[in-house]
């Protein structure tokens, strides 16, 4: 399972990331809820996290959450593989 996912950085520029298996059960493991629920149940917190994970895991990003958060404005599904 993946979810392509939108950031809009707080520079104006948009960077495109996947969170794949590792992001998702983090995810599940950190808010105790399934993944399918993500459509019914979502935050914006949710989005945040996966896409950190996610660009953590790839070392696209040395910053915690809360300081990467800083740096962000908005964040959306995307039909674009960044690959």
């Amino acid at each position: 399972m993946r979810m392509n996912l939108a950031i809009e950085m707080a520079d104006g520029t948009t960077q495109e990331v996947t969170a794949s298996a590792a992001d998702i059960v983090k995810f599940e493991e950190k808010f105790d809820i399934s993944i399918s629920k993500l459509e019914k149940e979502m935050k914006i917190t949710h989005l945040f996290f996966l896409a950190h994970s996610a660009l953590k895991r790839q070392k696209k990003t040395e910053l915690d959450f809360e300081a990467w958060l800083e740096t962000i404005e908005g964040i959306g599904t995307s039909t674009k593989d960044p690959k």
